[in-house]
């Protein structure tokens, strides 16, 4: 990573970045998948590889939160039968990342996030939402190897797992806090194991993390706002928000 780069932020720069690392804990709150749009914010203010790995930091600053908040209400059998697929995922992720350019993995994300948008919106027009324990049967077993790698590999290059596992709750059924219980569980310990991969392909480095310390301030008060609105937001609208959050973090992958 080209460190140097880090410390010569721009004020505009570094109040764009922290209102990302605010959007950040507020998907992490309330409405996952919402946080590509940081993902893009910080890929324009910093070079692409080391925008990945100051990223990853404040995710997980916002993963904890998360966690604190939630925690009564994650689906573990889900994570059980996620995390070997995700693992797999990760390894893949990391190996694309040894040779592929910025270009080849933003549109590769991209048309898989539009894909699985496309795919959750056929599925629910055209059958009734499954409960949460259906992700038990073969095709479920299925469904959760094929998202959980493609999980893996997005969240590994990109750090862009969020829609792929939004998606995936969302086609099991899940409810609101279910979801978002399951989810901040998922992304905590995933993106804590990505950290030595990070640090291994010199995505992180102790300059970076000087810069995620003064960023993570701004994840708490997001994570607060998060807490605050999706008590107000019903279940079909919370749905609605994390598909277009979706939509709109592959086609901006797209067009960059």
């Amino acid at each position: 990573m080209n460190t140097m780069t880090l410390w010569h932020i721009s004020g505009w720069g570094f109040t764009a970045l922290a209102c990302a690392a605010l959007l950040v804990g507020f998907s992490k709150t309330a409405v996952s998948g919402a946080n590509t749009v940081s993902l893009a914010v910080f890929a324009a203010v910093l070079p692409a590889r080391a925008s990945t790995g100051v990223l990853l930091p404040v995710l997980i600053a916002g993963d904890v939160l998360a966690v604190l908040t939630y925690r009564r209400h994650a689906h573990w059998p889900t994570l059980w039968r996620l995390f070997p697929a995700v693992a797999a995922g990760v390894i893949v992720g990391t190996l694309f990342l040894m040779w592929a350019d910025d270009g080849v993995v933003r549109t590769s994300i991209g048309a898989i996030l539009l894909l699985m948008a496309a795919v959750t919106l056929w599925r629910r027009r055209r059958s009734e939402e499954e409960e949460p324990d259906s992700v038990g049967s073969r095709a479920g077993r299925i469904k959760a190897r094929s998202y959980g790698v493609l999980g893996g590999f997005t969240t590994m290059v990109a750090n862009a797992g969020g829609p792929v596992m939004s998606l995936y709750l969302l086609s099991a059924g899940f409810r609101k806090l279910g979801f978002l219980g399951t989810s901040a569980f998922f992304f905590l310990i995933v993106n804590v194991s990505k950290v030595p991969f990070s640090v291994g392909l010199g995505l992180i480095d102790g300059r970076s993390l000087l810069l995620d310390a003064a960023l993570a301030v701004f994840v708490v008060p997001g994570a607060f706002i998060g807490k605050w609105a999706v008590n107000r937001i019903n279940q079909r609208l919370f749905e609605q928000l994390v598909i277009a959050a979706t939509v709109v973090g592959g086609v901006q992958l797209l067009l960059r």
